[in-house]
């Protein structure tokens, strides 16, 4: 994990019938001038992807955003027909997950397919 390791979350989704594997992940803490920072990592799995972070003011406010991220990745079965599941995650990060109740690990009939560094 990175520096900010107050929040950290990752999520797969795999439809190999699809071919869809994607990767979202989200960090979030303190800069060192106290602000709140959260960064967004998502892309397919294995592919290098898009990163983006926002500033906020406040801790709330910055666990809103990961928040409505997680939800907006509940809902991705209906707009692209991929379930994400939750395959890390800091402790921080639980009282979220239970907020939105994402399911955990992979499905017993997928391999977690070999990680590719850029």
């Amino acid at each position: 994990m990175a520096a900010m390791d107050e929040i950290a979350i990752a999520l797969q989704g795999r439809n190999p019938e699809a071919n869809r594997h994607r990767s979202w992940r989200v960090e979030a803490g303190r800069d060192l001038f106290g602000a709140w920072i959260v960064s967004v990592s998502f892309g397919r799995i294995g592919c290098r992807g898009r990163t983006f972070a926002r500033e906020f003011g406040s801790e709330d406010e910055a666990r809103a955003y990961v928040r409505d991220g997680l939800r907006r990745r509940k809902g991705a079965v209906r707009r692209c027909g991929v379930e994400y599941r939750v395959v890390d995650a800091s402790p921080a990060a639980q009282p979220l997950l239970a907020t939105v109740r994402l399911s955990r690990g992979h499905k017993p009939s997928e391999a977690p397919e070999p990680r590719h560094e850029e």
